[in-house]
């Protein structure tokens, strides 16, 4: 009985420290010098809050490289042990090379001996040429740092560029079908191909675009608002510009 009664002393006590500790906060709150500091260390846990979230975003970009180095390393270390494993295995009846002299002493030839001259080998037909896809140019450290710091709020400088590879992937894509032989074209590219012809506009005639399906359909970016904020920095940096129409938003490589 005693015990029990100490402790619901002890946890009454104990309610009311935390009430004068409550109330002593309260008043600290309400002279001046005491609230300026306050909202100062509220203003820094704002500002820490802000790089916290910047670094996480730093550490999924690095996640995201350092496993594509780790593909691209396995990929180099199998091509390595293929090519070593050709060259231990050479078939014996491949021809050697033969090692010729660039020059030949003339006290080596014999005069009465005709020189035999070898007719040049015939010239091969120049292999039909491609047509080359406008691609967006990356943006240089020098432009991101011109960037207003409300258009870039927590991207990076890689964020941007990422996004010009994936929008370039898009583009290339894209006009490889439409410069492909309809012959060779499947049911399924065929009918990207009409899609890509019927979004075209006298604006657009002569110029390289894509539409948010085509990022859809060819990459794996998400075509979110982060998306958008980056495409309004592209244009602030004139790689791309905007044409709408017939319900499409149609962005066009500058």
């Amino acid at each position: 009985m005693a015990s029990d009664l100490e402790q619901l002393c002890s946890h009454i006590n104990e309610k009311i420290g935390n009430i004068k500790k409550t109330l002593s906060l309260r008043n600290c709150g309400q002279e001046p010098t005491l609230k300026t500091i306050l909202n100062k260390i509220g203003d820094e846990i704002i500002v820490v809050n802000e790089l916290l979230n910047k670094l996480e975003l730093e550490i999924q970009y690095q996640e995201q490289t350092n496993s594509s180095l780790k593909e691209l390393f396995e990929s180099l270390e199998e091509d390595y042990k293929d090519v070593e494993h050709l060259k231990e295995n050479i078939p014996p009846h491949l021809p050697q090379v033969a090692v010729t002299q660039n020059f030949v002493n003339g006290s080596d030839l014999d005069a009465e001996e005709p020189v035999k001259v070898e007719e040049p080998a015939p010239a091969k037909k120049p292999p039909k040429e491609q047509r080359s896809i406008k691609e967006m140019p990356f943006i240089t450290s020098d432009e991101f740092n011109g960037i207003p710091a409300y258009m870039k709020s927590r991207l990076t400088y890689c964020h941007i560029n990422d996004v010009i590879r994936e929008i370039n992937k898009a583009v290339v894509s894209k006009y490889k079908i439409l410069h492909q032989p309809k012959k060779s074209m499947s049911s399924v590219t065929r009918n990207l191909y009409h899609r890509f012809i019927d979004e075209e506009t006298k604006e657009t005639k002569g110029h390289y675009f894509v539409v948010e399906a085509d990022i859809k359909e060819f990459t794996a970016l998400k075509v979110d608002k982060r998306f958008h904020v980056i495409l309004n920095i592209l244009r602030h940096c004139r790689r791309l510009s905007e044409v709408r129409g017939k319900g499409l938003t149609r962005y066009v490589i500058t």
